[in-house]
């Protein structure tokens, strides 16, 4: 039975993704491997950030209490934990259940792709506002199919750009959810939406981080 190293447990809303809004159960992971300029979980990302080696079995037990449908894996970057297939096989396991993974676009996502009733990947990609552009894995978008997301967090008009080109250049809204999120209290919110209507980017949602609306970007287990 494989342990994790979990820095907290909680249940919310979605404040992001597809199922935004809808209840979730959240397992934070500890550890990144990247270093985004705007980044708002650092505090889980450090080698020194303290957490609890949590086992498989003790997360379904969680899992099971809860009753909640939705299963987030978020970090840090969940995909780094050493044997997290076991994890996410172990909740594939439940039909009812409906697991995503929140994941940086660093890390490959192929060898993910044999499992079992997958989780629903919910991909960032990293853009220049970001600083970590050049980590990103490009072959990972022919990998996401129509539960998964693309998420691109725009923080100027630079990176309004480039996601759109990459939209198009992939194809990304005839495979996957399309989201731009705008970095947090640092983008005019309607020169995204004059950009979407200026750029026909027809399929692509608007997102903002509701739960940073709702109780602040302070607070954390939210």
């Amino acid at each position: 039975m494989s342990n994790y190293k979990v820095v907290e447990i909680f249940s919310s809303i979605n404040g992001e993704g597809p199922r935004q809004g809808e209840l979730a159960l959240f397992i934070r992971m500890q550890g990144c491997n990247l270093n985004c300029s705007y980044c708002d979980t650092r505090w889980a990302n450090e080698e020194d950030a303290k957490f609890h080696w949590t086992s498989t079995e003790e997360i379904l037990d969680v899992v099971r209490q809860m009753h909640i449908r939705n299963i987030t894996l978020t970090g840090g970057e969940p995909l780094l934990q050493e044997n997290i297939i076991e994890l996410l096989e172990a909740l594939a396991a439940d039909p009812w259940l409906r697991v995503e993974i929140e994941t940086n676009g660093s890390v490959p996502l192929a060898p993910f792709a044999g499992i079992e009733n997958p989780p629903a990947f919910n991909m960032d990609y990293k853009l220049p506002g970001s600083g970590m552009e050049d980590r990103m894995i490009l072959d990972n978008f022919a990998l996401l199919g129509q539960k998964d997301a693309v998420k691109f967090v725009v923080r100027d008009y630079e990176d309004l750009c480039r996601s759109r080109d990459l939209i198009r250049e992939y194809h990304l809204t005839e495979r996957c959810h399309v989201l731009l999120s705008p970095v947090y209290d640092e983008m005019e919110l309607e020169n995204v939406v004059y950009f979407m209507r200026n750029n026909g980017m027809n399929d692509v949602a608007l997102q903002l981080q509701i739960h940073k609306i709702i109780w602040g970007s302070e607070v954390r287990g939210v």
